[in-house]
């Protein structure tokens, strides 16, 4: 029994990592009381007292409404299969089998299994792009109004804010734009459930959003897979999220998760909760002056709970520099080519300001040298369709061949590191010349992540 022998280790490390509960230092205090009862206390069914997500009555129908109460919202609904679940659920709700859903090209692979499960015809828009730090930027409103302009016709759009790094932009204005072509807009807000608290940028319900996706372990004190969709009434049919919900969740969803859904939200609009993340907020922002003080670079960003170490700075690689910090006991959350992302969490811990600097100081003493060279933007239109649906190149007879054999081959799969998720490729894009080159060169800045090989349709 492997894994139950290593969740019983206490390993002495410096974890800034999700969960953002940090080891249950940021559980919300409402959980943490129940995780010191009896075990197994509250492994319990759909009891009638304790109904479900999907229930007129019981616990968590009315925990549900007191969520929604206090972020705003006119329907809440919690999750148990994470935020991916989630965001299928939205979807599916949101259009219909052979309609398009315009999606960023930083979409997490989530939205496309959706696609695939409700043949939905994905339109990938591209986003800016920093060749310093080799990272998707958020795009403007100017620049999405110019994206629909060239689309055909849409069921929906989705927007991911912020960004796995933190990044955050006027969501505001983007939901604006869209709404002014007439599309309900989904936010995938996994890692930004807290924003909309002082200090932190403004949250996707308040800035318009129709149907939000958060993820309650990745920005908030639940635990791993606890999750939460929340609406505003007027564009998105309820009876169509609870249908969607029907075919995603458990007919057994787990007790201890929807209260963790509870409790999280109970917590973050809680005067205690208010006052924890101010204590967070301080830390965090006294650790990104040490380290800019100490000149070691960070990406800008707009959420000071994630700290973007951007070691391409120091002529680092973002998965060299992970390998490094792992063997001296620093676990950093979001290794890429360009960058490292740091989650600080509910309650970052206090020896992270002593700690983090210095071995970061180490790690460019020990690994840096000249900057690396710029990142090159991936060479894809302002919008792209794939030529066939996802699920009709997933399901089709396939083929594996090495990468430099797939030119002019529509891909049957995508190429997806891990993390974050992104894919590189997805499933009925045509692999041609630029873009070959272009996934030959990722496949090297992402050692180990990316294969040698590509399955392509037959």
């Amino acid at each position: 029994m492997l894994l139950l022998s290593t969740l019983r280790q206490g390993l002495p490390r410096l974890d800034l990592h999700l969960p953002a509960h940090g080891r249950g230092r940021g559980l919300a205090p409402g959980l943490r009381q129940l995780l010191r009862r009896r075990p197994g206390r509250w492994d319990l069914p759909e009891l009638p007292e304790i109904g479900g997500p999907l229930e007129p009555g019981g616990a968590v129908a009315a925990d549900q409404a007191e969520s929604a109460r206090l972020c705003a919202a006119d329907r809440c609904w919690f999750g148990v299969n994470g935020a991916s679940g989630m965001l299928q659920v939205a979807l599916l709700a949101l259009a219909r089998p052979g309609e398009r859903v315009l999606l960023p090209r930083n979409l997490h692979r989530s939205l496309l299994h959706a696609c695939v499960l409700g043949g939905l015809r994905p339109v990938l828009f591209d986003l800016p792009f920093d060749p310093a730090t080799g990272l998707w930027l958020q795009p403007s409103p100017d620049w999405l109004r110019r994206r629909l302009e060239q689309a055909p016709s849409l069921a929906a759009l989705v927007l991911v804010h912020p960004t796995y790094q933190g990044l955050a932009g006027d969501l505001q204005g983007l939901i604006a734009v869209a709404h002014h072509h007439g599309l309900p807009v989904l936010v995938d807000e996994a890692h930004g459930a807290h924003f909309g608290q002082p200090g932190l940028p403004m949250g996707a319900l308040a800035a318009g959003a129709d149907l939000v996706v958060q993820s309650l372990h990745k920005s908030a004190g639940g635990l791993a897979q606890s999750a939460a969709l929340l609406l505003l009434r007027g564009r998105v049919s309820e009876e169509a999220i609870e249908r969607s919900l029907l075919w995603f969740q458990t007919s057994s969803p787990s007790a201890l998760l929807l209260a963790s859904a509870a409790a999280a939200f109970a917590h973050r609009h809680s005067p205690a909760g208010a006052r924890g993340l101010s204590r967070s907020l301080a830390l965090a922002n006294a650790l990104r002056q040490a380290l800019e003080t100490a000149s070691l670079p960070l990406a800008a960003n707009q959420d000071p709970l994630r700290l973007v170490f951007h070691s391409a700075a120091l002529g680092i690689n973002g998965l060299a520099a992970d390998a490094w910090l792992l063997q001296r006991g620093v676990i950093a959350e979001l290794p890429e080519p360009g960058c490292l992302t740091f989650c600080l969490g509910e309650r970052p811990p206090r020896r992270v300001l002593r700690l983090l600097p210095t071995r970061l100081n180490q790690l460019r003493q020990a690994l840096g040298g000249p900057a690396l060279l710029p990142f090159t933007p991936p060479p894809i239109p302002a919008l792209m369709e794939p030529e066939l649906t996802p699920g009709e190149a997933w399901r089709l007879s396939h083929q594996t061949l090495l990468l430099e054999q797939a030119l002019g081959r529509l891909a049957a799969e995508p190429i997806c590191p891990y993390p974050p998720g992104i894919p590189l490729l997805i499933p009925g894009e045509r692999i041609d010349a630029a873009r070959l080159e272009w996934l030959r060169e990722q496949r090297r800045l992402w050692p180990g992540q990316i294969a040698d090989t590509v399955k392509v349709v037959a």
